[in-house]
């Protein structure tokens, strides 16, 4: 006879009725341009749009609202990279607890002031949640405020799992389900929702390529650590999984799948664009997915897009390294003559072809010059792979012989 699992819908329909007024029931958006990949309708539930910016404010209230008096008057302290910490700052300034945060160094000044403006102590220390993770266990020991955990936490997974109830009511004959995956809980959560409605759903969890620690773990049969970390979705950046969420990922989920750093942008870049919603790299993998292999999900499908908390300069870098990684952003380097004219001719051979100049650096000093030459960095926008061939063959295909260098 198997374990029962750490939480089920009873546990979960609990946590939404203590949500009502105060989590937000968001929308479920119509994606037609993913339905024409997929081939049939895809929805996005859009936590963006839920309070402090994403789904974390459901676990981390159930969790708070769960503690005694006593408990609560003697503070709660949380680990997060950010979205986490709104939601236990939020959740603590409802609930009327002191709340300390503790996040990586390098965490987005965004989701730091915000977190601050909630109402919470902020303090940053080590380069990973793993070690704010270290610090405010320290900090809960030594003065006896209680850990929220980001997602290892029965309370949290419960809460998360709310969510999933409200697929299950916006979108009734869902079949695939695909959930943006760090640590799990949210994952976990989903699944357990999901599962009591619609029991052959196929559920999906997605992470970055940068940061999988579930499909080791799942081989191995128990969590595993990774060794280290490296993507922009930081919001996803989990180096173990949680015992709670991964005995339940493990048991009802039926797929982990992961993207890359390119997929990441281009979904981030396309949802910005087709539904005009603004969504950080953690919360639109589980687009990059359904964009990277549209064939692998059978309709209806709901795809979470779980945060929309981004700093507006990795919002800048990530959007030009999408529009790069779609084939609409070219960044190269030509050696042209050093002769009157010739920076002039390699300008009307981009006008002609309707590339869009948007940056030129003209260098003489470069040792890989032969010394009649001079070196041109351009950067231009194109209207998609095939154009971006067309810019770049029209510039090999000049008669003065110029050498062309593709920028990644």
């Amino acid at each position: 006879m198997t374990d029962p699992l750490p939480v089920n819908v009873d546990d979960v329909r609990v946590a939404a009725d203590a949500l009502q007024g105060v989590a937000r029931r968001t929308p479920m958006e119509p994606a037609r341009w993913l339905a024409e990949m997929v081939g049939g309708p895809v929805w996005l539930k859009c936590e963006n749009l839920q309070r402090a910016g994403s789904f974390k404010i459901r676990g981390a209230y159930t969790r708070i609202a769960r503690l005694t008096a006593e408990e609560r008057g003697r503070g709660v302290v949380a680990a997060s990279a950010g979205n986490h910490a709104q939601g236990v700052a939020l959740a603590a300034s409802l609930l009327g607890s002191p709340a300390t945060v503790f996040m990586p160094e390098g965490a987005s000044l965004v989701k730091e002031r915000a977190t601050r403006g909630y109402g919470a102590t902020v303090r940053l220390i080590g380069t990973s949640v793993d070690e704010a993770v270290v610090a405010a266990r320290e900090h809960a020991e030594a003065t006896g405020a209680v850990f929220v955990h980001p997602f290892d936490h029965p309370d949290i997974v419960a809460g998360q799992g709310s969510l999933g109830l409200e697929v299950l009511e916006q979108v009734p004959d869902v079949v695939t389900v695909v959930v943006c995956t760090g640590g799990g809980g949210l994952l976990a959560g989903i699944a357990c929702a999901v599962r009591s409605g619609r029991p052959d759903a196929r559920i999906v969890g997605v992470q970055a390529d940068g940061a999988a620690a579930y499909p080791p773990s799942l081989w191995a049969g128990h969590p595993v650590a990774l060794d280290s970390m490296s993507t922009m979705a930081d919001g996803i950046a989990v180096g173990r999984p949680g015992d709670v969420p991964f005995a339940m990922v493990r048991a009802l989920v039926d797929e982990i799948i992961t993207v890359d750093e390119d997929a990441i942008s281009r979904a981030l870049v396309r949802l910005l664009e087709r539904n005009k919603l603004l969504v950080e790299p953690a919360g639109a993998v589980a687009v990059a997915a359904l964009m990277e292999r549209p064939e692998a999900f059978r309709p209806p499908v709901v795809a979470t897009v779980s945060g929309g908390n981004i700093d507006p300069l990795l919002l800048q870098r990530v959007v030009r390294h999408g529009m790069a990684a779609d084939g609409r952003f070219l960044s190269f380097r030509v050696a042209i003559p050093d002769t009157p004219g010739a920076l002039a001719t390699l300008l009307a051979t981009l006008a002609q072809v309707g590339a869009n100049v948007l940056d030129v650096v003209h260098e003489r000093t470069r040792a890989s010059l032969q010394v009649d030459e001079v070196d041109v960095w351009v950067v231009v926008e194109t209207r998609g792979p095939e154009h971006r061939d067309a810019v770049l063959q029209a510039v090999r295909d000049t008669d003065i012989g110029w050498r062309v260098r593709v920028e990644p």
